[in-house]
C-alpha cells in the first residue's frame, strides 16, 4: 500500500510540473510546425525530471489479454516463456516503442574538476498505474491453466520502486564515470545503441525480451550491487561492470562484464562479453501437462550460469547536400542508419540451488541444466530519419537454440532428454517488423507498425496449436499490428 501510495503522488507532481510551464514555445528540431508547450527540458540546478508515457491499441492474431504489471502489458511476440496463446486479441496498448517511465537524472558540477552524476528510474503501467512487475505477472497467473491467463513472463523489472536504475557516482572529463547501485548491463545499453528497432517491445525481439542483455536470462539485464566504470578518448570508449549479486536479486552469484568500441565518419562498432554466475530464470508456474507444480506464492525456476560475446554495429548516411544555416552550422538533413549484431550465448549448470527471484520473490528450483544450451542471435535493419518529423524503420531478428538436457530432480544427475521434457529441443523463432513514426516535435509522436514473429520445432514445444505438449517439430506464428501515440519530457 505503501509503495502504491508514492507512486500515485510522484505521478501526480509529473502531472503538476507539467501543467505549471504551459504556453512555452520551442523551435522545432523535426521541421514541424506544431508548437511545443513543454520546455527543451525539466532542469534545475543540474538535476533534471523526465519520463515517457506511450499508449495505444494492438490487434493480434494469437495472443493473451493485457496484463495490469507486466512490462509492456501484452505478449507482444511468439518468443515468450508462458506458451499461453489464448486466440486472437483486440485490445488498448502500452509502452509500444518505448518502456513508459518516469525518472531523476543528476549531473552537478563540484567546481574541482568532478561532476556528481546519477539516475533514478522506473517503469510503470499507464493502462494501470501500477509499477511494471513481471513477477507479479506470473504469480497472479499461477492458479490459472494456459489458454485462460493474461499476458505474462520474467523480468528484471519486478516491482522494484526503482525497477529500472538506481545509481550514483562521479565523472570527469579526463578519467571517465565511476557509478554504484542498479545498472542495466552493458550488453543491454549496447543493444539501445544498435537495435533499429531502439529497443520496443512490439517490434522489436532485442526490446520485448531482455534475453540478449542479460546474457540468456532476462533477470540477468540489470545488476543490483553492481559498480560500472565507463571511459572515452576520442573515437572510442571503454566499459567495465562488476556485480556480486545478492540472494534476493535475481542474480546470486558474482557477474563481471567488459566493453570497448570507436565510433567515427558516421560508422560505430562494439563488443560486449559478459558472465553472470547463479542467475535465476522464472517458468510459467503450469508444466505442459496443465499441472501447477508450485504452491503460491512461489514461482517456479531454474538458476543457470550464464555466458555471452557479442558484436554489433551501425552506418549512418548522412543525404544532406553540405549546407550551413544561418549561424554556419550543418543544416537538419535526411539520414539513413544500417544496422547488424550478432550474440552468442551459453547457459550451463550453476551450483546455486536457492534463493529468490528480482523483487524478492520466492522461487522453487524444481530441475537444473545437466548440458549446456547454446543460442545464436542474428539481426539486421534500417532506420530512415526525414526532417519532415518521419521516421521509417525495419528489422529483422533470428535466434537459434540447440538440443540440451536437464534434470527433473536439482539433488540428483537423472537426466531427461530434450523429447521428454519438452522446450530443450533444437529450434529457431525469426521476427520482422516495420515502424512508421511521425514527430511533431521533440515531445510528442503517433506511430503505426506491425510485427510478423514465429517460433518452430523445439522452441515452439508447449505452445497451443502445436503437436503435442513435448512436440519436437512444429511452429507457431504470430501477427501484431498496432497503433500508438507517445509523450516525452
Amino acid at each position: 500500500m505503501i509503495r502504491y501510495v508514492r507512486f500515485h503522488a510522484a505521478i501526480a507532481l509529473i502531472a503538476i510540473a507539467g501543467l505549471s510551464v504551459g504556453g512555452t514555445a520551442l523551435a522545432d528540431d523535426s521541421g514541424s510546425k506544431m508548437k511545443d508547450p513543454l520546455p527543451d527540458s525539466f532542469t534545475l540546478a543540474g538535476v533534471t525530471l523526465y519520463g515517457t508515457i506511450d499508449v495505444g491499441v494492438a490487434y493480434q492474431s494469437e495472443g493473451v489479454p493485457v496484463s495490469n504489471t507486466l512490462p509492456g502489458g501484452l505478449e507482444y511476440q511468439a518468443f515468450t516463456t508462458t506458451r499461453n496463446f489464448a486466440g486472437s486479441q483486440t485490445t488498448v496498448a502500452e509502452s509500444g516503442l518505448e518502456q513508459s517511465k518516469f525518472g531523476i537524472k543528476a549531473d552537478i558540477p563540484t567546481g574541482i574538476g568532478f561532476n556528481v552524476v546519477g539516475t533514478l528510474e522506473t517503469g510503470f503501467n499507464p493502462l494501470s498505474a501500477q509499477l511494471t512487475d513481471a513477477c507479479a505477472s506470473l504469480a497472479d497467473n499461477s492458479t490459472l491453466p494456459q489458454g485462460k491467463q493474461t499476458g505474462n513472463a520474467d523480468s528484471s523489472r519486478c516491482g522494484q520502486f526503482f525497477n529500472s536504475q538506481a545509481f550514483g557516482g562521479v565523472s570527469n572529463h579526463d578519467f571517465g564515470t565511476l557509478t554504484v547501485g542498479r545498472h542495466n548491463s552493458l550488453q543491454l545499453n549496447a543493444l539501445a545503441v544498435y537495435d533499429p528497432q531502439a529497443l520496443s517491445y512490439a517490434f522489436s525481439f532485442l526490446g520485448y525480451s531482455g534475453f540478449d542483455g542479460g546474457s540468456g536470462s532476462t533477470e540477468g539485464a540489470r545488476w543490483d550491487n553492481s559498480a560500472k566504470y565507463v571511459y572515452q578518448n576520442g573515437p572510442i570508449h571503454i566499459g567495465a561492470m562488476f556485480s556480486d549479486g545478492a540472494a534476493d536479486s535475481g542474480m546470486l552469484g558474482q557477474a563481471f562484464g567488459a566493453q570497448v568500441g570507436v565510433a567515427m565518419n558516421g560508422f560505430s562498432v562494439d563488443a560486449v562479453y559478459q558472465h553472470i554466475d547463479g542467475v535465476v530464470n522464472l517458468r510459467s508456474s503450469f508444466d505442459n501437462e496443465g499441472i501447477n507444480p508450485v504452491p503460491a506464492p512461489g514461482l517456479a525456476a531454474y538458476i543457470s550460469d550464464d555466458e555471452s560475446w557479442n558484436v554489433m554495429g551501425k552506418y549512418t548516411i548522412d543525404l544532406g547536400s553540405g549546407m550551413k544555416d544561418s549561424n554556419g552550422k550543418p543544416a537538419p538533413s535526411d539520414k539513413v542508419t544500417i544496422y547488424a549484431g550478432y550474440t552468442h550465448i551459453t547457459k550451463a549448470h550453476s551450483s546455486a540451488t536457492a534463493g529468490y527471484a528480482q523483487g524478492n520473490y520466492p522461487i522453487d528450483v524444481g530441475i537444473n541444466i545437466d548440458s549446456s544450451a547454446q543460442y545464436s542471435l542474428e539481426w539486421v535493419g534500417v532506420r530512415y530519419a526525414m526532417t519532415t518529423g518521419w521516421t521509417v524503420s525495419a528489422g529483422y531478428y533470428h535466434a537459434s537454440q540447440n538440443s540440451w538436457t536437464i534434470s527433473v530432480n536439482p539433488e540428483g544427475p537423472d537426466g531427461v532428454g530434450c523429447a521428454d521434457a519438452g522446450l530443450l529441443c533444437s529450434g529457431t523463432f525469426d521476427e520482422v517488423s516495420a515502424v512508421a513514426d511521425y514527430a511533431f516535435n521533440k515531445h510528442y509522436d503517433l506511430y503505426g507498425g506491425v510485427n510478423y514473429s514465429r517460433v518452430q520445432d523445439g522452441l515452439a514445444s508447449g505452445f497451443v496449436g502445436t503437436p503435442g505438449a513435448n512436440a519436437t517439430t512444429g511452429s507457431e506464428d504470430q501477427l501484431t499490428v498496432m497503433l500508438g501515440a507517445r509523450l516525452r519530457f
